[in-house]
């Protein structure tokens, strides 16, 4: 196999390793085995929702990073240091030079691994919820 395939799978299975240990901590914290089928399949559509949002969200929380939305928050916290450094202010650039500079720097990639992982568990919470809905929802 190329080495851009491994890497590509290895980050896949990362971020699905990551998704299905928090999954697991849901199914674990809610007590699967100690109740019937329809809570059962109420706590796995729990477990794969949860999973799904976070890492889709955190898919977000990246891109809007590398994207350069959090480069006022560091211009902020590198003056406050700088303030109590003695002759910190002497380093003191103005924020246009410092964006400019950290999207020089920034390195534009595009990982779309817990997006997609995300996505697919969340769709498979879905699916786990329509299963109870139509099975065990008595309306």
């Amino acid at each position: 196999m190329k080495e851009q395939t491994k890497a590509t799978l290895r980050n896949y299975g990362i971020c699905a390793l990551i998704e299905v240990l928090i999954a697991f901590l849901v199914i674990w914290s809610k007590g699967f085995f100690a109740h019937s089928l329809a809570v059962n399949i109420q706590i796995l559509s729990d477990a794969f929702f949860v999973s799904g949002i976070l890492m889709t969200l955190f898919a977000g929380l990246m891109f809007v990073s590398q994207e350069g939305a959090f480069i006022g928050v560091g211009f902020v916290l590198r003056n406050v240091v700088l303030a109590f450094i003695p002759m910190g202010r002497a380093r003191h650039e103005l924020y246009a030079d410092y964006r400019a500079r950290k999207l020089k720097n920034a390195k534009k990639s595009s990982n779309r691994y817990s997006l997609v992982t995300g996505l697919v568990f969340l769709f498979i919470g879905i699916v786990f919820t329509v299963i109870w809905y139509k099975v065990f929802y008595n309306a």
